[in-house]
């Protein structure tokens, strides 16, 4: 039987892994930041300034989370969305309350942080800061 130090197991009970399955199929960064939700260094992940048009999906599961019409150029340093796909993600307080930690709903990765109230012209007015190495973006295809 697995225990709570070996097994990742998210709230929806739909992808549990063992840290060494995660271990397999992420690289060492996207296992610091999915699995033991670390941050990635400011400026530095490659979707900060990628405005092309497609799908943001969860580097862990493949599971969409953003459309491109929800990213914006924020100047924080990371991947920032107005709002995700309908069911996407999953938003927890922090301690505090000024942030809610997002995380993939499928397979429980942790994405980035959710800032609420900073005045940005979005329809929401708040910012997913999202590390880029949780996110893997394909491109839409011209028809």
């Amino acid at each position: 039987m697995p225990t709570p130090a070996t097994m990742v197991a998210p709230s929806t009970g739909s992808f549990p892994k063992k840290d060494q399955e995660w271990r397999a199929v992420l690289s060492p960064e996207q296992f610091r930041v999915l699995r033991e939700k670390g941050t990635e260094a400011r400026g530095k992940g490659e979707y900060t300034k990628l405005f092309d048009d497609g799908t943001y999906s969860c580097a862990g599961c493949a599971t969409p989370l953003y459309k491109s019409t929800t990213k914006f150029d924020s100047g924080c340093g990371w991947p920032s969305f107005f709002d995700a796909i309908p069911g996407a993600i999953k938003q927890t307080p922090e301690a505090g309350g000024r942030r809610m930690e997002l995380t993939c709903a499928t397979c429980d990765g942790h994405l980035g942080h959710v800032v609420k109230g900073e005045g940005f012209p979005t329809a929401t007015d708040e910012r997913h800061c999202v590390n880029s190495v949780s996110l893997k973006f394909s491109k839409m295809s011209s028809q």
